[in-house]
């Protein structure tokens, strides 16, 4: 048997071997139809009708908003996490294919001059750009039915003294409660049963504001997205403890949305508990969980039960819906003789039977997702040293997200659902030659490109189509 060779470069290469010196060379040939999706769904438009500086420290670096910011949307397509990083869409034949590029300088002094009004503009943009997508491209699927509207936070850590905001929050770490230096963006994302998570808004906060701070704003806001994205179905808010307040229960009614959010425990909530009949519990069937092949049974200690319950009794609005409750032999009291158990409520008025809502509701996991698509690329880090910077850097990695997400779903297959690291490899980061035979451009890709049919759907679903003026 021969011994496999490992990889091997097959020429020898001198010291001079290696030039740049190729004009006609992109790196990034998926840019292409990505960037001609974002202005098909009005994305430079949006821009200059919303994003206004009107009175800028540095006049020169404040104008031309709109070009400056979708170069950096662009730039984050291709995977930049820093301001210097926009260099990507000025080398080689990227210039040739795409016009008002700027540098990362004229960027980042652009940056520089937000605040938070500002933020609050370009966060318009994300919300309505996420409705031109939703015209353009099937965006959720099934959302004539149901579609899902999860909030949640996270703690991006962040170092030295320079960070405008930058203070110390709680996060867990390996389950364990920790104080961290950082900022925390509040994050809304909507799903379907079958759609991966868009991002409805995203606001960038300091490290020690409270989880639940500004979150009746934010679902307001998300589910009025939501109808504008195309979702006709019932809309079902999900959250956890630090979003289980009036104020989140509040704006759902308000909006008519239904709510499934985590139940801080407390004395009548555990009285509640102590109510509920022993033979009201019954197992969970979770997906994945395994039967026993002797009785039919699931195998897992989780059960659930419910109980009617009313919340905000001190106030003039008391609200009465399903105390739901979950629970699970604890773990560090195995041997006694009786079964101890943790109790896990949530309060929620939608009309699932209980074991599926319990499942539903766990499910708003899913924008654990979107948050780690965001650190594996643009939110890798918050660049700039001033908040106002921050918050508009967040809020393009927002607009980014979407934007991959909705080329993913023409691309088809798999990319429906992969990965913004998966979606920037085999999608929009193709080296390619721009040729122009009798003056029409043409772009020659690598032959025997693994994803290559992937591509080619992507370039025909939106390369010809019509632009709105």
């Amino acid at each position: 048997m021969r011994k496999a060779l490992p990889v091997q470069v097959s020429h020898r290469f001198a010291p001079d071997s290696a030039v740049f010196d190729d004009g006609n060379l992109v790196s990034c040939a998926g840019l292409v139809p990505v960037m001609t999706l974002a202005e098909q769904a009005g994305l430079s438009r949006l821009l200059e009708e919303k994003v206004r500086i009107i009175e800028p420290r540095i006049r020169s670096g404040a104008a031309n908003p709109a070009p400056k910011l979708v170069t950096l949307i662009a730039a984050m397509c291709a995977g930049a996490d820093c301001i210097d990083d926009a260099d990507i869409v000025r080398s080689g034949g990227m210039k040739t294919l795409f016009g008002g590029v700027y540098a990362p300088s004229t960027i980042g002094t652009l940056l520089r001059e937000f605040t938070f009004g500002h933020a609050r503009q370009l966060e318009s943009v994300l919300g309505e750009h996420l409705a031109g997508l939703g015209e353009r491209v099937d965006l959720l699927p099934g959302a004539k039915v149901r579609a899902f509207v999860d909030i949640d936070s996270l703690l991006r850590p962040v170092y030295g003294h320079a960070k405008q905001g930058a203070s110390y929050g709680h996060t867990k770490i390996a389950g364990k409660q920790v104080l961290r230096k950082g900022l925390s963006p509040l994050a809304t994302t909507i799903s379907t049963d079958t759609a991966a998570p868009m991002i409805a808004g995203l606001r960038l906060r300091a490290g020690r504001t409270g989880s639940g701070k500004g979150a009746g704003r934010m679902v307001a806001q998300a589910i009025a997205t939501a109808r504008a994205a195309g979702v006709t179905g019932q809309i079902l808010v999900r959250g956890d403890s630090a979003y289980g307040t009036r104020v989140v229960v509040s704006a759902c009614r308000r909006a008519g949305a239904q709510f499934s959010l985590v139940w801080t425990k407390n004395t009548k909530v555990q009285a509640a508990i102590n109510a509920i009949a022993e033979d009201a519990w019954i197992p969970v069937r979770y997906p994945g969980a395994v039967a026993d092949p002797d009785t039919g049974a699931w195998i897992s200690d989780a059960e659930v039960a419910e109980i009617p319950y009313t919340a905000f009794t001190s106030t003039d609005d008391p609200v009465t819906a399903r105390l739901i409750v979950r629970r699970v032999k604890d773990a560090n009291h195995a041997d006694t003789l009786f079964p101890v158990w943790r109790y896990h409520p949530f309060f929620t008025n939608s009309t699932e039977p209980v074991a599926d809502a319990d499942i539903t509701h766990r499910r708003h996991a899913i924008i654990e997702t979107t948050f780690a698509d965001l650190i594996d690329g643009p939110l890798a880090h918050i660049p700039s040293g001033r908040f106002g910077a921050n918050s508009a850097w967040a809020l393009c990695a927002a607009i980014t997200h979407n934007l991959l997400r909705a080329a993913g779903i023409l691309a088809g297959g798999r990319h429906r659902k992969a990965r913004g690291a998966t979606l920037r490899r085999t999608l929009v980061n193709v080296p390619a030659r721009v040729a122009r035979p009798q003056r029409k451009p043409v772009l020659h890709l690598p032959g025997h490109w693994p994803w290559e049919p992937a591509w080619l759907a992507l370039w025909h679903n939106i390369i010809g189509k019509p632009t709105p003026i």
